[in-house]
């Protein structure tokens, strides 16, 4: 292959960029019609009050799948959720061999054995400094920072060149759990050449550098040695050097720790058996905190982005089994608002505030950094890499804009903009965008996933905005009512503002609809149906101003 003049290297994202979340990345390698293929990351993203009901998002593979004979393997850069989690829904598509840091694969697993029916994924563990190769890819792993254990990024090698691909990174010189981002390693590939740079854009609108993890513990720990009474914390559950800060901070402080949520658990169970949490005291076990002085205790606890069933939600609602927080305690936002979070964020931060809670977060002190990175750090990436084509992603529009016009002005000379579903060639020649691919979402719903048009998810949208209303319409031997229509509205105002029910103006409209057909032609009812069906909604829009969805049935 080595020798094909006619192979070519791709890259196509299937999500991910011009997007936040839901990351999954195509290289593809070989003659146009004969390629082999490259997954990096198979990641999710999650529902907003768009999609009522739905649990989690994917991607759409199809492409992949209708390819998966060429597939040599799945790579995953880091264990975040738009990163890995969308494994055990797609993997059964591929099934392909996957490659996973140890905590990636410990963190896999875990949930595994919470999923009911999740299928088990074999893996192939590496770590930072490693080389393996999948298909024509040789693939060296680059440690670099972020915000969880043993985050990647990756050295793509092929005929045709070398590709980094940044996954989630950022540099910090103090991180609470390693590694630093190896700067030596990445110059290496610069000085030997590289073809292109895949690069995060998360923070490429953020002038400077990020603060360190180390100067974000230190914070914390003033914050908590200044307390009078309890203080809880609220991070995401997979930021485990977070953690590590906050339990440090409370033992400096003279503080036991307890963790609240499910997940957060979970996560510092895969942490403790692979090391991170070591030289820490043992948290204490919930049915203890009813012994524990105010003053000498800090809770972490899940709830950080408003979810209502975890452990913060439910503290602001006092609805904890064994534990509650009182008047004068205080609250640590440690963490960002994600987009679409804001509104059941502010909702548990008035609860609180109105128990009589102190409530801390981002703006008040720095209780929170980031693990993406900013302008002076992306400057640095492309010292060290020095790259002749640079493709920003991870990132909504604003950000892949924004990068693009950084690795410009700062002496990449080609810089392509891509997005979901384009296949970019990398080589041979310039960079350019040679084919469209199939791309989208497709939706996690109870035990299904699918479409938002099979698993029903446009009609519940509409369903949440008008209600429903459903109308029995029953005709006699000479096609007359036999008796007033049945009808049934769910979600539908009960009156007009005059107070004149909403039930019975929709149900006169669907007597006159029936009535207005001469009778010969009501021998076709599907015209009797959708005479009925206008005649409701028609009702409903005059007296409400809204039209509620409406099913018809016609018997005889």
């Amino acid at each position: 292959m080595a020798n094909d003049k006619n192979a070519e290297l791709v890259f196509a994202p299937l999500g991910g960029v011009g997007e936040i979340g839901m990351n999954f990345a195509l290289y593809g390698y070989g003659p146009a019609n004969a390629r082999e293929w490259l997954v990096v990351d198979v990641g999710v993203t999650f529902p907003d009050a768009a999609h009522p009901g739905v649990d989690l998002i994917l991607p759409d593979t199809r492409f992949i799948e209708e390819n998966v004979g060429a597939l040599r393997g799945i790579v995953i850069t880091h264990a975040h959720e738009d990163h890995y989690g969308a494994l055990h829904e797609i993997w059964p598509k591929l099934k392909a061999p996957v490659w996973m840091t140890p905590f990636a694969a410990g963190l896999l697993e875990a949930k595994r054995q919470g999923e009911q029916g999740a299928p088990k994924i074999p893996v192939t563990v590496y770590r930072g400094g490693e080389k393996f190769t999948v298909g024509p890819f040789e693939i060296e792993a680059i440690p670099v920072a972020h915000s969880i254990p043993e985050p990647m990024a990756l050295a793509i090698t092929t005929p045709a060149g070398v590709v980094i691909h940044t996954g989630d990174w950022k540099i910090d010189p103090a991180p609470a759990i390693g590694p630093k981002t190896d700067g030596v390693r990445l110059s290496a590939y610069g000085d030997a050449g590289v073809l292109a740079l895949i690069c995060d854009s998360t923070n490429a609108l953020r002038e400077g550098d990020s603060p360190s993890e180390q100067a974000v513990g230190a914070s914390l720990k003033n914050l908590i040695e200044q307390a009078k009474g309890r203080v809880a914390v609220t991070t995401f559950s997979s930021n485990v050097g977070r953690i590590r800060s906050i339990a440090e901070a409370a033992r400096d402080a003279g503080r036991q720790c307890l963790l609240l949520g499910r997940s957060l658990k979970r996560v510092v169970d895969v942490a403790s058996e692979l090391g991170y949490m070591d030289g820490l005291p043992e948290f204490v076990a919930e049915e203890d905190y009813g012994f524990i002085p105010r003053e000498n205790l800090v809770v972490i606890c899940t709830g950080s982005q408003g979810e209502p069933l975890a452990a913060l939600a439910k503290l602001s609602r006092d609805e904890m089994k064994s534990v509650a927080l009182t008047a004068g305690d205080t609250v640590i936002f440690s963490s960002r608002t994600i987009p679409g979070n804001e509104k059941a964020i502010l909702e548990i931060k008035n609860r609180l505030i109105d128990l009589g809670m102190k409530i801390i977060e981002d703006g008040d002190a720095l209780v929170h950094v980031s693990g993406h990175p900013r302008r002076a750090e992306l400057r640095q990436m492309y010292q060290w890499v020095r790259p002749r084509i640079g493709v920003p992603v991870h990132g909504e529009a604003a950000h892949l804009v924004a990068q693009g016009s950084l690795m410009a002005v700062s002496g990449i000379g080609q810089v392509a903009q891509v997005r979901d579903g384009d296949m970019l060639r990398l080589a041979p020649g310039a960079a350019t965008i040679i084919d469209q691919l199939p791309y989208g979402r497709i939706y996690k719903d109870g035990r299904l996933t699918g479409s938002d048009e099979a698993m029903g998810i446009r009609d519940r949208r509409k369903l949440s905005f008008a209600g429903h209303v459903a109308v029995n319409v029953v005709l006699d031997d000479r096609y007359e009512l036999a008796g007033d229509p049945d009808l049934v509205a769910i979600g539908v105002a009960e009156a007009d503002a005059g107070g004149n029910l909403l039930e019975d103006m929709m149900l006169d409209a669907a007597i006159g609809a029936v009535d207005s057909i001469p009778r010969q032609r009501r021998k076709d009812l599907d015209l009797v149906q959708e005479s009925v069906r206008r005649a409701v909604r028609a009702a409903a829009n005059e007296a409400w101003g809204k039209k509620p969805l409406v099913t018809v049935f016609v018997t005889r």
